[in-house]
């Protein structure tokens, strides 16, 4: 048994406008309603049109001298208001009574209004209810007369009803007239952005050229920058993956060109020294390829990954800890730490970031500072942002190589001689750009001689500092 089944179509510009000219369309009728319903109840608060008809006759009358004369002119209204509306009432509802006011004698009654009793006083309008329909009975003096006047009461319900029903056709009516200009105005002006998007469908997967599609909208300059801005950023971002894949290759044939040549070595090693040192280099190979393996694990998780939840620790303390662990390669070579921090600093930060920067530029500046030199950690909260700087005296950085420190696989003059893949300070700089901070190159600890690093971070929540 098949089974039919519906798509409802997916949301659209064009059936937006339709939905907003209908929305716009339902609140002119609606405002429209109200204005002729605030009208309505103005009109009873201020001049009521029985109170306006009432006030013509008895100006009519009151030129009269006779009662035949004044019969003649209630007829003739009378006739008239068979076929003339008032207050919206169909035409013959209105009921006209006319008396002598001296004896109150009957001179003029409407045939419809029977036995019924206008009875309003001067120049007042009163409500009565005849056989169970609500009228308004409106008295006036009129010279030598006294005029009543009645008809139904009209309610704000009916006001509301009949003005609906009499604008709903023009509204009708003018709806497509409008919607059509600017339904054309809309299909005219999606031309530029279907062009747009058939360019950006003809162009290959792999194809991340500019699209050079200049829109005349000024609406769709912005998409368009944009656009191009993304496909820029893309080429950028492609280009620094093929150059780091091609510098991460070029890194590791040396040390696995070293492990297979003293591998080589060790088997046809003829005696324990060849074989001791060709092991030694060995080892040396391997630990230099699987330190750069894990700075390369370590970028690459730095540039895809998320920040982590910042977690409060004792930066101090955690400082303290990457010190100690660094103390023992120092101390081989005479090599002084130092630290200059409170005795605790919590903190929230990004935990495996920090350790990053605080190791690379630690052991950065151990492995090109010489021996007996001295290497200084400075660590505060200025301005509520954490700032680190990593200084020592050792032989420091050009000024005309300084702007490419930051590159990766960027090494200096003579940094060649001595072991490293470059890696460390690209590391610090995308560790400190994903916790939202800042990285410099700052004077180091003698004058004229050596180098430091200054970073500062934000610090989320509260921080306290002891000591």
């Amino acid at each position: 048994m098949s089974r039919l089944s519906f798509a409802w179509p997916g949301p659209s510009i064009g059936r937006r406008v339709l939905a907003a000219m209908l929305i716009a369309f339902v609140g002119v009728w609606l405002m429209l309603l109200a204005y002729f319903y605030i009208e309505f109840r103005q009109a009873l608060a201020v001049d009521q049109g029985l109170k306006k008809l009432g006030r013509a006759m008895s100006a009519s009358l009151r030129e009269l001298d006779s009662d035949e004369q004044a019969v003649g002119v209630m007829r003739s209204t009378a006739t008239q208001f068979r076929t003339l509306r008032i207050s919206g009432n169909p035409g013959g509802s209105v009921w006209m009574e006319l008396r002598r006011r001296d004896d109150g004698a009957v001179l003029y009654r409407s045939a419809s209004l029977g036995d019924r009793v206008l009875d309003a006083p001067a120049p007042q309008v009163i409500e009565r209810d005849f056989d169970g329909v609500s009228y308004w009975v409106h008295g006036t003096e009129a010279g030598r007369w006294r005029l009543q006047l009645a008809e139904p009461r009209i309610t704000g319900w009916w006001v509301l009803e009949r003005n609906a029903t009499r604008l709903l056709p023009y509204l009708l009516l003018a709806f497509p007239i409008v919607l059509l200009p600017v339904w054309l105005a809309v299909r005219l002006g999606l031309r530029p952005l279907q062009r747009l998007a058939d360019l950006i469908a003809r162009r290959g997967s792999s194809d991340l050229s500019p699209i050079g599609y200049d829109p005349p909208q000024a609406e769709l300059k912005p998409l368009t920058s944009a656009l191009e801005r993304m496909l820029r950023q893309l080429r950028d971002k492609l280009r620094q993956e093929r150059a780091f894949v091609h510098d991460a290759a070029h890194e590791l044939r040396t040390p696995m060109a070293v492990i297979a040549a003293q591998a080589h070595a060790l088997a046809g090693a003829a005696d324990a020294a060849e074989r001791e040192r060709a092991q030694l280099h060995l080892e040396q190979a391997i630990a230099r390829a699987s330190h750069l393996t894990q700075q390369l694990l370590d970028l690459a998780l730095l540039d895809d990954a998320q920040p982590s939840a910042p977690k409060r620790v004792d930066v101090a303390q955690f400082a303290r800890g990457l010190l100690a662990q660094a103390a023992p390669q120092a101390m081989a070579r005479g090599i002084e730490l130092a630290l200059e921090a409170p005795d605790s600093l919590q903190a929230e930060v990004d935990v495996p970031a920090l350790q990053s920067v605080l190791e690379n530029l630690l052991h950065n500046a151990i492995r090109h500072v010489p021996d007996g030199a001295q290497v200084a950690m400075t660590l505060r909260v200025e301005d509520g942002r954490l700032a680190l700087l990593v200084a020592d005296d050792g032989p420091g950085i050009p000024a005309a190589e300084r702007e490419r420190v930051f590159e990766r696989f960027h090494r200096g003059e003579g940094a060649h001689e001595t072991p490293g893949s470059g890696l460390g300070l690209a590391i610090v700089k995308q560790a400190v750009h994903r916790m939202g901070g800042e990285v410099a190159i700052v004077d180091g600890l003698a004058p004229g001689r050596g180098v430091g690093f200054s970073v500062r971070l934000p610090l989320s929540g509260r921080t306290n500092t002891y000591g």
